[in-house]
């Protein structure tokens, strides 16, 4: 059995390849997938069809070139803490942003369980406007 790193590089690296195929592959039925408020898609998830519909397909409606740069990946037991930068520009204003990022992970059983975002929202918010 994989390590709950492993399950989370995993995902990462399909994320570097562009691979959404590769992304949802080890997120179980009932994982709860949460994006912090005042994100512009803030709320909890469950299941990838929820995850990809509200978070993936959500932020590709909204950025040209929406990316998450891994810098650190911690290794936790069960849990996993990543750090990073996303970066995209906003499709209506044309407005980019960059804004620091920590995901914290929790695998169970080879599949993620959960996923909480936190990030400067406003960053993000500010190339809306």
């Amino acid at each position: 059995m994989r390590t709950a790193y492993d399950v989370v590089k995993a995902h990462y690296d399909a994320n570097d390849r562009r691979d959404m195929d590769g992304m949802l592959a080890d997120i179980a039925p009932d994982c709860r997938w949460t994006e912090m408020a005042g994100f512009p898609c803030a709320g909890t998830y469950v299941g990838r069809d929820e995850i990809f519909r509200n978070v993936f397909l959500a932020l590709g409606e909204m950025f040209d070139g929406y990316s998450f740069k891994l810098e650190r990946l911690l290794d936790a037991g069960d849990d996993v803490v990543a750090i990073g930068v996303y970066n995209g520009k906003n499709k209506r204003t044309g407005k980019d942003f960059t804004a620091r990022v920590v995901h914290v992970w929790g695998v169970a059983g080879d599949k993620i369980r959960r996923f909480e975002q936190f990030t400067d929202t406003w960053r993000v918010v500010e190339s809306m406007h």
